[in-house]
Order: structure tokens, then sequence, then C-alpha cells
């Protein structure tokens, strides 16, 4: 009997739908690894094996349901959250998990925000397809520079010694945190197979990049040294916990740490809620 392998190519949206794209929440169980149509008797390689997770609900926030979430960040007891929509996109920070607001600016003319990242005294939002970055002062917002770079933006984070940047493909750019210049990228894999649409970012306190992958319900945790998925992340339980009568959610898309904890922070584009999740490992 002949094998057919199914990838993430094979599930691939139309990107000129990104932004209007319906949910569509997928049950991923393997992210970029083959899932192979072949007799019950044939073995997977060990190493296109990623460890398979789900989220564990903790708690439940009230979201501003007409944020349409591209970036999400905690630091010094305030909650980051930059959204998007040309026209529309707004930088925010307020306390958390108490949810007053602290200070919100709205991006200029028709820059459409993505993710965002904070990194000693500033604030970084990357912008789509408008080719910048706007640095920020992280207390007051006040906009500091622009830094012009090539391609779409979708997510950042801060390592130690590095930002991380994410265009919608299967790579991660390097970033130097000063100068924002690209220093290295690396493809991201689940053993043989690139895992694409890398979404929102976050850099955790363990050195790995947790990123949303676009239009499905499934994290990924990779090691952005050698880019293996090491954990792939169901989050269909925190979709499931949202009020039914919810008219107008959109895709998963928000990932905090919670510092100091194992606790992450996790939303959506419109969402209500905002979840506060363990990950813990799948039945």
């Amino acid at each position: 009997m002949g094998c057919h392998a199914v990838t993430m190519t094979d599930l691939r949206p139309l990107r000129s739908n990104r932004r209007i794209a319906p949910v569509i929440a997928l049950a991923v169980s393997l992210l970029g690894a083959s899932v192979t149509a072949c007799d019950s008797q044939a073995a997977q390689p060990e190493d296109q094996t990623s460890n398979q997770l789900q989220t564990e609900i903790v708690d439940t926030l009230p979201h501003d349901p007409e944020a349409f979430t591209q970036g999400l960040e905690i630091a010094d007891g305030a909650l980051y959250e930059g959204t998007g929509i040309a026209g529309e996109s707004w930088l925010r920070v307020s306390d958390f998990p108490e949810g007053t607001i602290r200070t919100t600016v709205d991006l200029p003319g028709q820059l459409f925000g993505e993710g965002i990242t904070v990194t000693d005294e500033s604030v970084w939002q990357l912008t789509w397809r408008d080719g910048v970055a706007i640095e920020r002062d992280r207390h007051s917002l006040t906009e500091l520079r622009r830094v012009e770079y090539a391609g779409e933006g979708w997510g950042i984070c801060a390592l130690p010694d590095r930002l991380v940047t994410s265009d919608g493909s299967a790579t991660l750019t390097f970033r130097d945190r000063g100068t924002f210049d690209e220093i290295g990228s690396v493809q991201v894999t689940d053993g043989s197979a690139s895992v694409d649409r890398l979404n929102e970012l976050e850099c955790a306190e363990d050195g790995s990049v947790y990123a949303n992958v676009w239009t499905t319900d499934t994290i990924v945790r990779i090691d952005p040294n050698t880019g293996r998925v090491s954990a792939a992340i169901d989050a269909t339980p925190v979709r499931n916990a949202l009020p039914e009568e919810t008219p107008n959610i959109d895709v998963l898309n928000g990932i905090a740490q919670i510092p100091g904890t194992d606790r992450f922070l996790v939303t959506g584009k419109y969402w209500p809620s905002m979840f506060v999740v363990r990950f813990v490992t799948k039945p």
C-alpha cells in the first residue's frame, strides 16, 4: 500500500487573505512533520516527533473585544499590547493583572501595527508592510526613532543578546538590540519539515521562543539556536472557553510569559477574554 505525506505546505492558506481570513481552528497534532497514511506498523523517525502539550487554564481575565491583537508582553507589572489594522493601530500599557490603563498611543497615519517587545527602557513595535519599526520610551510611549527594514513584519521578541523577528515564513531573523540590523537567521523545523506562518513571538525566560502559528490554535516552542521545534502546544481549550455568543472573534494571537512563573497569558484578535495558562502534557 502506498503512502502520502501531508505537510504544513498542504495546509497553508492564501497569504493575500492574511488579515481578513475567517477563524480557522485547525487541530494540528504534529506541526511541520509528515503525517503519513501508511500501514499501522510503519514507524515515524524519532527526530520527527515534537513534544505534544496543551493549555491548562488557570485564570480568565477580561480583554478589549475591539483589540485586533498583534503583540503582547508583560514587564515590571505592566501589560503591553499592540494592535493592527491600518488607521486603527495602537499601543497600550496597562496594569497587570488589574487592567487599569496607563497610556495609549495611536500609530500615525495608515501604519499597520504588528508585534511588540520591551527591551531595557524601550518598546519596539513592528509594522506589517510599511517597512518600519518604531522604538518608543517604555513608560511614556513617546516615539524615539524609526528604523527601516526589508520584508514584512509579523512578530518580535527580545532575548538577552538579540532581538528575534518573524515575517510569516519559517525563518526567524535575529537583530542587533541597539541598531536593529540583521545579524543572522534560523529556519524553524519540526523533524525534517519546515514550520511556516510563524506569527506573534514570545522570548521566554528559559531561552526558548514561543510562536503562534497563524490561523491555527497551535503554539510552537522553538530552540532559537537550532530552529528545532521542541513542543507543539494545542490551545483549543482556550478557544473553547470563549463565550458562545461572541460574534466576531478572530484567530489566536498574543502570548506573554508571566515573569518568574511557568504561566503564560494568551489571547486572540477581538477576543473578549485573556487566559492565564500552563503548558501541560497532552493526554
